[in-house]
């Protein structure tokens, strides 16, 4: 599956969130910050109110009971407060050792709830029934080896059992010590003080409750206060929700947006990784199916259309010209858009002057009166020469050869004949030459299909490693040496010293010395 494929299959994304409307935004949290402004002019309203309507007389019978009862409850305080550092104490290092039981306890639960057993008898139980298993000898062997392994572990939680039962006894003497400092805290005088204490509040408590009854008024402002604090608080919550609503679809749309860049940008990433993968596979496999082709496919094809120009007669030039003749035409050659009939065309051809039937004198720039001899002369050379090698007999004339013959011989290490003499030998070479490449063909194609033989190319190798065709192993691995444009450098060698700064004369002496030359 392509990378682009795994990317495609994945969940798709939830629907896009909307961005809220700016605009609603603020008209909706202006009305509720206007509603909250209301609540709290009422707020402070009632406030007012209350304030004015509070008794302040000290002289009544329930207020100077208050204050007598107050009076006793602060040296009650007092007398507590003179036993309160050693009772302190005592409390601190309850609070401490109970600290330190529960964490056990809490350390207990855990081990103890990690394993499947409750006790170490229950795993004693457990390793004798495997062992009797094993002594059996009935088990497999893998059964066997899983039954000693498990007995293994279940020794060592066997040991675990026995450290839990040592933090149990600790447990237990935590409990007995916090239990004997609890008992030295229990003081009569103390739990009199405690008792009268307790009285005292409820008494005045009770006087209380009678000023709650003598005070409806107060009551009822202190009611609306607790009701206007209450609807202050539901305005407040309403402008709060209000914005953080806003700012969390914001913060949703800008989270979606983030995830669709990422997303696109790892689609992206993988499409341009798949295609430029895709490249180097086919430049991998075309250097694979140029490396399978058949060795020398290119020199026979060339020795035989050399051989058919100098020996039309020879088997080779035979086989190579009914092969061109009979293959078929090319998938782009080109075709005739219509056929003229030239059975009608009646008459005779013109032709130039000084041109006869069989010669065509093309591309030969013409010339003043002074070459005009040399021209002619030339005309007559390379139709003697062309006839000479069309022919069988040597002629004594030039022997001249075109441009296209003289770079397929060169292509092939030949030299080109200077003479018709010269056509036999080159003929035979070119047999020569045709039967050993044919003949060592096979093992030719057989060692260019090999990937060691192009594991010294870089190219190739780059290519054909990046599109997973051979490892990136020690032997495969560049080294710098292979790239032509960085030189290795041994780690002993040193950088070359630069030479010496030209030191040029000043100006002055060079003025001096001139105007010393004038004077001589």
């Amino acid at each position: 599956m392509d990378t682009v494929d795994v990317v495609k299959s994945k969940v798709a994304p939830p629907a896009r969130p909307e961005r809220p409307d700016e605009e609603q935004y603020k008209k909706d949290l202006a009305k509720a910050e206007k509603e909250l402004h209301e609540a709290e002019e009422r707020m402070k309203k009632i406030k007012a109110k209350l304030d004015l309507a509070r008794p302040n007389n000290k002289d009544s019978p329930a207020a100077k009971r208050q204050q007598e009862l107050r009076a006793e409850l602060q040296q009650i305080r007092t007398q507590q407060q003179s036993s309160k550092s050693s009772r302190t104490q005592v409390l601190d290092k309850i609070k401490r050792l109970d600290d330190r039981l529960k964490e056990q306890i809490a350390k207990q639960k855990s081990e103890r709830g990690k394993s499947a057993f409750k006790s170490a008898d229950d795993v004693q139980r457990e390793i004798d029934r495997l062992q009797k298993q094993v002594d059996a000898g009935t088990m497999r062997i893998v059964d066997e080896r899983k039954a000693l392994a498990d007995i293994s572990q279940l020794n060592r939680q066997k040991r675990t059992f026995a450290s839990l039962d040592d933090a149990q006894r600790g447990i237990e003497a935590l409990k007995a010590e916090i239990s004997e400092l609890r008992q030295g805290l229990d003081d009569p005088a103390q739990r009199a003080l405690s008792d009268r204490y307790a009285a005292i509040t409820a008494e005045l408590d009770a006087i209380k409750a009678e000023q709650d009854d003598a005070y409806k008024n107060i009551s009822a402002l202190r009611d609306e206060r607790s009701r206007a604090h209450e609807e202050q608080q539901r305005r407040y919550a309403e402008v709060k929700e209000i914005k953080d609503r806003y700012f969390a679809a914001r913060r949703a749309a800008a989270e979606y947006e983030k995830e669709a860049r990422r997303v696109r940008e790892e689609r992206r990433r993988a499409e341009n990784e798949a295609y430029h993968r895709g490249r180097r596979q086919e430049a991998a496999q075309a250097k694979l199916d140029e490396a399978a082709a058949p060795a020398y496919q290119e020199e026979l094809r060339t020795a035989a259309s050399v051989l058919a120009y100098f020996d039309p007669t020879s088997a080779a030039a035979v086989a190579a010209t009914r092969q061109q003749s009979t293959a078929a035409p090319g998938k782009f050659a080109a075709q005739a858009t219509r056929v003229v009939d030239a059975a009608g065309i009646k008459g005779t051809v013109l032709k130039k002057k000084g041109l006869d039937d069989d010669e065509g004198n093309y591309f030969v720039g013409g010339g003043g009166k002074k070459n005009k001899h040399r021209q002619h002369r030339g005309r007559a050379e390379a139709s003697g020469g062309a006839a000479s090698g069309a022919g069988e007999g040597g002629g004594a004339g030039k022997f001249n050869l075109d441009m296209g013959t003289i770079d397929s011989l060169a292509r092939l290490g030949i030299d080109p004949p200077m003479s018709q003499a010269d056509v036999p030998a080159l003929v035979e070479k070119l047999k020569e030459k045709i039967e050993f490449w044919k003949g060592d063909q096979e093992r030719k194609t057989k060692e260019a299909s090999s990937l060691q033989y192009f594991s010294h190319l870089p190219v190739t190798q780059y290519l054909m490693t990046r599109a997973g065709v051979l490892s990136l192993t020690s032997e495969f691995i560049f080294d710098c040496r292979t790239s032509p444009k960085r030189k290795p450098r041994s780690i002993n060698s040193r950088p070359r010293p630069r030479p010496p700064p030209i030191r040029r004369r000043s100006s002055r002496l060079t003025k001096k010395s001139m105007a010393l030359r004038r004077q001589r």
